[in-house]
């Protein structure tokens, strides 16, 4: 009888395994597999390489060679597992340090900051005749959004993060989109099957499908694929060093746009290098410099959640303060971040594995620290 017993619950708890594996959604195996997701992904996707042309390497200014960072900044930057940080001045590197084996080669994931990599390849798009203009239709592009439902919204709405999409953005749910969209195997079939549920244009809500759907955008109106399109428009131009890796959602497959261009920090510095020269790379207009002073500006039409003006973002692209000036900057999930600072003619980057959970106007509370280290450094490099 106990072993009749014994096989019946064995049978049961096999049945159970079996229902469960057939009746979740694929992507969430992989995503329990993984659980949570690092600067070092790239290899569990298939990539796509974002090839490089002449390189150019950044120069060197030794002025604050022996310049070490104190030990309350040491210990910050250590407790957000931090594993680069470069300040770039006048075009050269003035200062460069890492940890934790990481170096200057090292090819980590941008997370979030590929949103502002899409924002420019629209603006490129725009400029190369493909996009009207930023409030052309949508269904101009993607078919799924020529019905009722989606009418009027518009490539504005996505850029600015005001496009009242039904996007889970969660990222602590194993059922989110945004999970599914990471883990996935068909990023378009989830863009394409969102449904406007808030009148567009009026609140600023921060969607990682709005920028899945300008990649998808970019796709159609170009004809080629983001990748392809981000290396001849601005990776080779910029005289990348290393090819940069964008994850697909599976093999020959669909850019992870709203995250995961894999580069370094001294390639992704060339990103804010590109805006703090206004869309102009030695001489060549990579981007029309309207476009970039448009983008960097906060999208202030806009409501926050409690009704008011946003002043925190444009068009993909963050905006911190310095002392009261405006400092457009790049943002990923755990902490990647480039900083662009015109009034010092400088650009940061900051890596890591983690990032403060606290804000402060919508700002992660750690932005604050890698900036006004930034400002001890320059304030240092003009001393010496």
């Amino acid at each position: 009888m106990k072993k009749t017993t014994k096989r019946l619950w064995i049978a049961l708890v096999v049945v159970f395994v079996i229902a469960v594996y057939v009746l979740m959604p694929g992507y969430t195996w992989k995503a329990l597999v993984y659980q949570k997701v690092g600067i070092d992904d790239y290899p569990i996707f298939y990539n796509r390489e974002i090839s490089t042309g002449t390189p150019q390497e950044w120069p060197t200014n030794n002025k604050l060679q022996g310049f070490r960072l104190d030990d309350s900044t040491l210990n910050a930057f250590n407790e957000l597992q931090t594993i680069a940080f470069l300040v770039i001045k006048n075009g050269s590197i003035i200062f460069e340090q890492y940890w934790d084996g990481y170096g200057a080669n090292s090819q980590t994931n941008s997370f979030s900051m590929a949103k502002s990599i899409i924002g420019l390849l629209v603006g490129a798009a725009m400029d190369d005749g493909y996009i009207q203009n930023l409030d052309q239709p949508v269904a101009d592009f993607i078919d799924s959004y020529r019905n009722a439902e989606n009418q009027g919204l518009t490539i504005r709405h996505l850029l600015t993060m005001s496009s009242g999409l039904n996007w889970d953005e969660s990222y602590g749910s194993l059922f989110s989109t945004t999970t599914e969209a990471y883990y996935g195997k068909d990023i378009n079939k989830l863009i394409y099957s969102l449904k406007m549920v808030e009148k567009p244009g009026v609140e600023f809500k921060y969607l990682s499908g709005n920028t899945q759907l300008l990649a998808a955008i970019v796709e159609k109106a170009t004809g080629k694929k983001v990748g392809d399109y981000a290396a001849e428009k601005f990776w080779k131009p910029m005289g990348a060093v290393n090819p940069a890796l964008w994850c697909l959602d599976r093999k020959d497959g669909m850019e992870k746009a709203y995250c995961c261009f894999n580069s370094n920090a001294r390639d992704f510095a060339r990103w804010g290098q590109l805006v703090l020269n206004q869309g102009v790379w030695k001489g060549d207009t990579l981007i029309s410099p309207e476009y970039v002073r448009l983008a960097t500006q906060p999208a202030n039409n806009l409501m926050d959640e409690t009704g008011n003006a946003i002043d925190y973002y444009g068009y993909q692209w963050w905006i911190q303060h310095l002392n009261g000036e405006p400092v457009p900057y790049m943002r990923g999930i755990l902490g990647q971040y480039v900083f662009v600072i015109p009034s010092q003619n400088a650009v940061v980057v900051r890596l890591g594995h983690l990032r403060s959970e606290d804000k402060k106007n919508h700002h992660p509370m750690d932005t604050y620290l890698y900036l006004e280290t930034a400002e001890k450094i320059l304030k240092e490099f003009e001393l010496r």
